[in-house]
């Protein structure tokens, strides 16, 4: 009995791991996309809207500095707006590529099996370069 109940627990966990990496419907797959890319538009949207209000503040600074006459300050606060617009810019990349990321792996599940695994894999490290390169970026021009 314990031998038909493991041949039982086998089968179903065979059945279980024959369901991942289906292909998914083209209608499916559709609506994912479209659901994924407005996601992808409203997150680089807000990223972009916090940027530029973080680079107006550290504007601010800059003309405060350059009213009190003080180049020192001034010099602080163009230093602190250059690592701000870098750090802006960086938050948008990243966001962009989350974004990229999530819509290439939606289009993923039209595929199946290890074309399907291919794909996520190749979505996965495109997201992994384009985080590196912003960091590059950033830390660049910081």
């Amino acid at each position: 009995m314990n031998r038909s109940i493991s041949y039982l627990i086998l089968a179903a966990a065979g059945l279980a791991l024959a369901g991942c990496n289906q292909a998914e419907s083209p209608r499916q797959v559709q609506q994912d996309v479209a659901d994924a890319q407005a996601q992808a538009q409203q997150d680089v949207t807000e990223a972009q809207n916090e940027a530029r209000d973080s680079m107006a503040e550290a504007h601010e600074d800059v003309i405060d500095a350059q009213r009190n006459d003080d180049m020192d300050s001034v010099a602080d606060a163009a230093r602190d707006a250059s690592e701000t617009a870098a750090e802006g810019d960086f938050k948008v990349a990243v966001a962009r590529a989350e974004a990229t990321h999530r819509i290439a792996t939606e289009k993923c599940e039209a595929l199946q099996g290890a074309a399907q695994d291919d794909c996520k894999e190749r979505a996965d490290a495109e997201l992994e370069n384009a985080k590196r390169a912003a960091e590059a970026r950033r830390d660049g021009a910081g």
